[in-house]
């Protein structure tokens, strides 16, 4: 068996008293319990620290080896404990984001300068991926992920939400005309995505319910590439608001059929291993980011 810390503390203060006695009142403890835990330490060295008489102790050269070096373990526990204190107190290290390329071009890179400017100690490093991805595996803190969450063994907490639109670029509505009922779809270029068919149900009320399936005419696996065939005028798209909301002031998008939109709002979750104490450098990013995102929410 490996010696304990507290073993070592007992042995250092009883050193430091000069006694069995004085140590045991400055710690708290009787003598005997004291003595118990010496007697333990040598048993697991395999060696005599201490040679104790009722009148006297004396450290044998192996105890003064072990004292030395006891003292400098203590000291370093002492000062990890106090270097994690300042961490707890002053949010510094890396923190690994990963989000989609959308998230993180429209709702995170806009705001990076400010959480730099608040948190100067924290360096962030910014990695984007599409898929689902495993945090350990990517040396990653904090995903941020879109829609409903599935059952996960990672924690995860709401950072807000952010409605669909059906957009269109007034290029492409001045060649095709603008719907006016969700009916008139039929007869336009529906852009979609190709790997998750839940985003492929639009959230218009119809007669069959509040949520329209639709066959895309033209797919892709971003939703940055589809705004940017959006855009580009190929057709009408539903996107997050989050990554178009500059589009629509500008006048570069504009929102169809609103007065059919059933207001879902898709969810904004940032998740993260079970922890029992979150570190404060992702606690700042999380709070930071719930408070930018709450202007998506409209």
């Amino acid at each position: 068996m490996k010696a304990r810390s507290d073993e070592l503390q007992v042995f250092v203060s009883v050193i430091e008293c000069g006694s069995i006695s004085a140590a045991a009142e400055q710690g708290g403890q009787t003598p005997s319990a004291i003595s118990r835990t010496l007697s333990r330490l040598e048993s697991k060295l395999g060696t005599t620290l201490i040679n104790r008489t009722t009148r006297r102790m004396d450290l044998t050269e192996e105890g003064r080896f072990f004292f030395e070096r006891a003292k400098a373990i203590l000291q370093q526990m002492d000062d990890l404990e106090d270097h994690l204190s300042r961490h707890r107190q002053t949010p510094s290290g890396r923190l690994r984001i990963n989000a989609a390329l959308p998230f993180m071009l429209h709702a995170v890179v806009p705001w990076v300068a400010e959480f730099r400017e608040l948190y100067p100690q924290i360096q962030l490093e910014l990695n984007t991926n599409d898929l689902i991805i495993d945090l350990l595996e990517q040396s990653t803190d904090v995903a941020i992920r879109i829609g409903d969450l599935a059952d996960s063994s990672l924690h995860a907490r709401s950072l807000g939400c952010s409605p669909l639109n059906l957009l269109a670029s007034p290029e492409y509505l001045e060649r095709h005309g603008s719907p006016q009922r969700v009916e008139d779809l039929t007869g336009h270029t529906l852009l979609g995505f190709t790997q998750t068919e839940t985003l492929n149900h639009w959230p218009l009320r119809h007669s069959e319910g509040d949520r329209l399936l639709i066959r895309p005419d033209l797919c892709a696996s971003s939703g940055e590439t589809l705004r940017a065939l959006v855009l580009a005028g190929e057709g009408i798209a539903c996107l997050s608001h989050f990554m178009t909301h500059e589009d629509i002031r500008a006048g570069r998008l504009q929102v169809l059929l609103g007065d059919f939109n059933s207001g879902y709002r898709q969810p904004i979750n940032a998740v993260y291993y079970r922890n029992s104490q979150l570190a404060l450098r992702i606690q700042c990013f999380l709070d930071f980011m719930q408070r930018k995102l709450a202007m998506y929410a409209c």
